[in-house]
C-alpha cells in the first residue's frame, strides 16, 4: 500500500453512529502536536482492517495458534509514528494499533517520523528513521 508524503497524521478509531450521522474521533494528541487545526477540513482516508486472502493463507502455514494476536507490522514496512516515551536505554518509543510498540533508535519525545520497521518480534518492533520532517 502506498502512502502519501502528505500524510498528516495516522491512528486507529472506530466508526460510531450518532444521530444521523457516522463519527470518526481524533486523538487529542494530533490537536496538541499541532498535526492537525479543528477549524479546518481534511481529506480522511478510511483502511479496512480485515485481512486478505493471502495473508490468512501465509499465516496458515506457521504454527503460531489462530487465537493469539499477530504483531500489526511487518519486516520492511513503512510507517508514520510519533514518539511518545524514551525507553530505558535513550531509543525513542512509539505506540501503533493495540498499543503495540515500536523502539526506534536515536529519536526524540515528541518527534514525528517516518520509519522502516527492520525486526519484529511479539511484542515489540524495531525502526529505522529514514525521514524526520513529514
Amino acid at each position: 500500500m502506498e502512502i502519501s508524503d502528505k500524510l498528516l497524521c495516522l491512528f486507529s478509531e472506530r466508526v460510531r453512529a450518532e444521530d444521523d450521522t457516522y463519527v470518526i474521533e481524533v486523538p487529542q494528541r494530533e490537536i496538541e502536536t499541532g498535526s492537525i487545526d479543528p477549524d479546518e477540513t481534511y481529506r480522511v482516508a478510511l483502511i479496512s482492517r480485515e485481512r486478505t486472502e493471502s495473508a490468512e493463507d501465509e499465516d496458515s502455514s506457521t504454527d503460531a495458534p489462530s487465537s493469539e494476536p499477530q504483531p500489526p507490522v511487518e519486516s520492511g514496512e513503512i510507517r508514520y509514528v510519533e514518539i511518545e516515551d524514551i525507553g530505558k536505554q535513550g531509543d525513542g518509543i512509539a505506540r501503533v494499533e493495540r498499543g503495540y510498540v515500536i523502539i526506534v533508535p536515536g529519536a526524540e519525545i515528541g518527534e514525528r517520523v517516518k520509519i522502516e520497521i527492520t525486526e519484529v518480534k511479539s511484542n515489540f518492533a524495531v525502526g529505522e528513521i529514514i525521514d524526520e520532517d513529514f
